[in-house]
């Protein structure tokens, strides 16, 4: 019999060992993700979906052995142990096999069958089974017991055919090949439930395509099942499941046959034929295929449910990693008709600003203030984004924003619809009350659909993934398995990314490997008592985060400007010295290596390997490197400054725009680097855009979003301050 790994290393045709070392791992605390980025060695490099699929395995399979102990010492404790029994019992390969193993022995109420047994009609009943030449009614004179409730012969072959009933219902193997039967050519069939009461009538409505319906069980859709579930569940719907095709009147089952054939059950016209005949219809209709039917419809839910949750995950995941607007204003519309559109507006950062209450539509329809109030709340705080809820009124919400941009093209505001999935949820969390204690909540809406703009997986993290509202009969469906499914789902999209150490919120952190809800408020509170940590080691000061945690979590939290340039990166800090190995051999520094893809790809991979670390690691290290600090989500964000003299133009190509120069994240103290001030009593330092667009230099801004290598931005910034310099040093014409 193959190990608990060994049968999951051949689902997953991969090394026993591999296997083993996940196991160890996940038994000793370590998460999917830490696993699948940061042991490589150890299982092979398995990603982080199989490693989901091998944890999800496990635990089923260590029930499921759990269960075969279990059953195991109950069948021995009945005496009824028998060499092939346990063997069956030990070769069992899922929990339903196992389950029609027991069936026999399982502990139940007393039974129909079990009356009969203890009056003494057990040999009647294997009699008349071994030899159908003996007469049912004669031989069943011989068994009467009027205190046992057996009084005349009817009685007595009664309860000989509930033994046999029992027998044959409990046969591990006839159920598992009937089963099999059922599912393959098994069709389902949905009726309307006649009679409704005039409440249900309208409610009944909306199952009509169901109300004479019938479809192969196989080929039965995960939607169409869940919603046959729900009608049936609501009352509005009869289901049934039809084992075979519509037969002519009295034709054989082939069911039937099946039972009879197991038994040894032939009729030849013997005096018990009939008699063997009617037990094994009655064994069908009354006790198999009732089971069967309950049981198919499980297994029907069962993976119904199974797709609807891998659905709802893959929604979810791709609503969490759409891409980021990045670090502009952002002005959120949460739209509404007689409560009016609700505004918000954030800086670059997602710290609020401003708010309003617009009433636009109907019935006020105010729409020329409406539009106003919107250009002034643009103008004041620089806003380059619109992020617009797609909720009731969101088309009419929509044309209010278009219109803004007509009116107001020196604004050059853009415009995008948004998910409001969760959004009153969360308004009315607690997370939202700490955050925004003395904010309405109706306006709460609004700033988490401008921020879900600047940045989905940061705002998205702070609701409850079932409330986001991306699936299908998600409250159908198992919600301990729905839950711990989308947890998996927001923990691999956050660790996929990585997270911002010194700007992270609580409840962004808690989904961060090896942190908790408790240990990301700890991190907060530390560091707003403390300042921002300098690097990662200083996470360790956090109180209650110890090795283990800091293991888990160090990958994924990154530490911009800190005082090691690696700790902005997915490097693990238990994989720096492989980095200062390779500074050592070729004589860099680490801020001339990241970026430099042309020289790391030459790097031969070998020579950096160790016994800890070897060639999956070193890969990943040199890989990370080559694109640091930009990741697959985040884009430097920076402004175009066009002053009115041409020969401050630079690389043209980058936007259409006459006399213009890209300044990426420089343009906040480029001008401070030649001693020119160009927003007069602010702190160069903290200079928003907005502070930019009201500069009294001769100027006008946008924003622009480029992924660029860190090399190239530092070149670029050194060719911009000659230029800056010299244009700065001549005369104004």
């Amino acid at each position: 019999m193959l190990s608990i790994p060994q049968r999951i290393a051949q689902e997953l045709a991969v090394l026993p060992a591999r296997v083993e070392a996940a196991v160890r791992l996940l038994d000793e605390g370590s998460t999917v993700p830490f696993i699948a980025r940061y042991r490589k060695e150890v299982t092979g490099a398995l990603d982080d979906t199989q490693l989901r699929t091998l944890a999800e395995r496990l635990v089923y399979l260590r029930e499921l052995e759990e269960r075969r102990t279990a059953i195991l010492d109950s069948i021995r404790e009945q005496g009824k142990l028998t060499p092939a029994l346990e063997q069956s019992v030990r070769e069992a390969a899922t929990k339903t096999t196992l389950e029609d193993l027991y069936l026999p022995y399982k502990p139940k109420r007393r039974t129909r069958a079990q009356i009969a047994r203890e009056a003494g009609l057990e040999p009647l009943a294997e009699r008349l089974l071994a030899e159908p030449d003996t007469n049912p009614d004669e031989a069943a004179a011989g068994f009467l017991n009027a205190e046992a409730g057996f009084a005349d012969a009817r009685a007595v072959l009664d309860g000989a055919r509930q033994i046999l009933m029992e027998r044959f219902a409990e046969d591990a193997t006839l159920i598992g090949t009937l089963r099999q039967r059922t599912l393959e050519q098994a069709a389902l069939r949905s009726s309307v439930v006649p009679d409704l009461a005039p409440d249900k009538q309208a409610e009944a409505a909306r199952f009509s395509d169901y109300f004479q319906y019938e479809e192969p069980l196989q080929r039965v859709p995960s939607h169409r099942a869940l919603a046959l579930l729900r009608g049936r569940a609501l009352g509005v719907l009869s289901l049934a499941l039809e084992p075979e095709p519509a037969r002519a009147e009295g034709a054989p089952s082939a069911f039937e046959a099946a039972v009879a054939e197991r038994f040894g059950i032939v009729n030849r016209a013997r005096a018990a034929d009939k008699w063997l005949a009617d037990t094994v219809r009655l064994t069908w209709r009354a006790k198999i295929l009732l089971h069967l039917e309950l049981d198919l419809m499980s297994q029907l839910r069962a993976s119904a449910e199974e797709e609807a949750i891998r659905v709802f995950g893959m929604n979810l995941r791709d609503l969490l990693l759409a891409a980021p607007a990045g670090q502009r204003a952002t002005m959120g519309l949460d739209p509404g008709l007689r409560t009016g559109v609700k505004v918000a507006v954030v800086d670059a950062t997602g710290k609020l600003l401003d708010t309003a209450t617009i009433y636009p539509h109907a019935p006020r329809n105010d729409w020329e203030r409406s539009i106003a109030t919107l250009a002034g709340l643009a103008l004041r705080h620089g806003v380059a984004l619109v992020s617009i809820g797609n909720g009731t009124a969101s088309r009419e919400t929509d044309q209010l924003a278009g219109d803004l941009m007509r009116k107001h093209p020196d604004l050059r505001l853009s415009k995008v619809t948004v998910s409001e999935a969760g959004a009153s949820v969360y308004s009315a969390s607690e997370f939202a009350a700490r955050e925004f204690p003395d904010l309405d909540v109706s306006l709460r809406g609004a700033v988490s659909i401008a921020r879900r703009l600047q940045d989905p997986l940061a705002e998205l993290v702070k609701i409850d993934p079932k409330s986001i509202g991306v699936g299908q009969y998600q409250h159908d469906v198992n919600q301990t398995k729905l839950a711990r499914a989308l947890d998996a789902t927001v923990e691999d999209c956050v660790n996929a990314v990585g997270v911002e150490l010194n700007t992270a919120s609580a409840p962004l952190l808690a989904r961060v490997s090896g942190l908790n809800t408790s240990l990301a408020q700890r991190i907060v509170d530390h560091r707003d008592k403390h300042g921002p940590f300098p690097d990662r080691q200083a996470l360790l000061e956090v109180p209650r985060l110890g090795e283990k945690a800091f293991e888990q979590a160090a990958g994924f939290l990154r530490i911009r400007d800190g005082r090691n340039p690696l700790d902005a990166s997915a490097v693990h800090p238990e994989a720096y010295p492989v980095v200062e190995r390779l500074l050592a051999r070729t004589g860099k520094r680490v801020d001339q290596l990241l970026g430099d893809g042309a020289f790391l790809r030459k790097v031969n991979v070998n020579d950096l390997a160790d016994d800890r670390f070897g060639a999956p690691t070193v890969r990943d290290i040199l890989a990370e490197l080559s694109r640091h600090p930009v990741t697959t989500r985040v884009s430097l964000t920076g402004t175009l400054i066009a002053l009115r003299h041409p020969t401050l133009r630079e690389r043209s190509n980058l936007l259409d725009r006459d006399h213009s120069f890209f300044c990426s994240a420089l343009v906040r103290h480029l001008y401070s680097k030649v001693n020119h001030d160009l927003t007069p009593g602010l702190d160069v330092k903290h200079t928003a855009p907005e502070d930019l667009f009201r500069s009294p230099v001769p100027h006008a801004t946008w924003t622009l979003e480029r992924t660029a290598a860190h090399g190239h931005l530092r070149a670029l910034a050194g060719r911009l301050r000659q230029r800056v310099r010299a244009r700065l040093s001549r005369p104004a014409e």
